[in-house]
């Protein structure tokens, strides 16, 4: 019986992605490593801030992880939240485990903490590096409600291998802030269909912003996960230079005021307009032909 990704609080995803009853977390609410910055303004707060860090084993493996919580100011990265992330990869460049999960839920940065969150960010970015530039793989999975958005969207980026789920979605600004800034005649939030063909896991996996492509349920994460730590990406000069000369290329000859569709025609996929309802394996099929 399958379990749905999206559907999970972060502690069901890391229990039910790891090994069974191999997790350790490290800050849990009982240590209530809380944000200085909540209360003073009324906002409740949480114990763990939002965010769930440990260890554990993946079909064997040692691997170190955390997983953001949607439930709690839409995984929203505060001073705290993303020190723990910070943490966790720095004991992951002493430890060196096979691989450090980062299972992303994000809307960005909290705009109650301001520069404290865009700090944490950043800090969260070069510990990343970091931990890739020592060789240990770093892999995203994305497969929450609330997307991965803002810093944590480019975080994401950082990764060496992104899975996310057909339903997921990434991206650097949100559709509501997109709309805010430039006007609903440049991007309607409310417009679903538009949405998710702009920032969806289908459109991601075809223009190679996501590794893997899987279906909105733990075990497919699972699997996915537990190839990627044999298969991700390492990073090198070369594949660095690689993936500027694909975007250069991308923003050269994107068709002027086109959408996603237009776009994956570019990408020479046929018959682009049905991919919005295609299942997860159809669409990769499409990448495979």
């Amino acid at each position: 019986m399958s379990t749905s990704f999206a559907e999970c609080s972060a502690r069901e995803r890391v229990a039910r992605l790891l090994d069974h009853a191999s997790f350790e977390e490290w800050l849990p609410p009982s240590a209530r490593v809380m944000s200085p910055h909540l209360a003073q303004l009324g906002v409740p707060s949480a114990f763990d801030d939002g965010v769930v860090i440990g260890h554990g084993r993946l079909d064997g493996h040692a691997v170190f992880i955390a997983a953001q919580e949607g439930e709690f100011m839409g995984g929203g990265v505060g001073e705290v939240h993303g020190a723990k992330l910070v943490g966790l990869m720095q004991r992951a460049l002493r430890d060196r485990p096979a691989a450090v999960l980062l299972l992303a839920e994000s809307g960005g940065v909290r705009l109650h903490e301001a520069n404290a969150g865009l700090i944490a960010v950043s800090e969260v970015m070069r510990a990343l590096l970091d931990v890739r530039a020592a060789g240990i793989p770093v892999i995203v999975l994305i497969g929450g409600a609330n997307g991965c958005f803002g810093g944590m969207g480019i975080v994401a980026r950082c990764a060496d291998w992104v899975v996310m789920s057909d339903n997921a979605r990434l991206a650097m600004s949100g559709p509501e802030v997109i709309e805010a800034s430039h006007g609903v005649e440049e991007f309607d939030s409310r417009d679903r269909a538009l949405v998710w063909r702009t920032t969806g896991g289908k459109h991601r996996f075809l223009s190679g912003d996501c590794d893997v492509l899987v279906i909105d349920d733990v075990q497919a994460f699972r699997a996915a996960a537990i190839d990627a730590v044999a298969h991700a990406n390492p990073l090198t000069l070369d594949g660095l230079e690689r993936e500027h000369a694909l975007l250069a290329a991308r923003l050269r000859d994107a068709p002027e005021g086109a959408d996603a569709v237009a776009l994956w025609r570019q990408f020479g996929i046929r018959d682009a307009a049905r991919v919005p309802d295609l299942d997860a394996a159809e669409v990769r099929a499409l990448v495979a032909n």
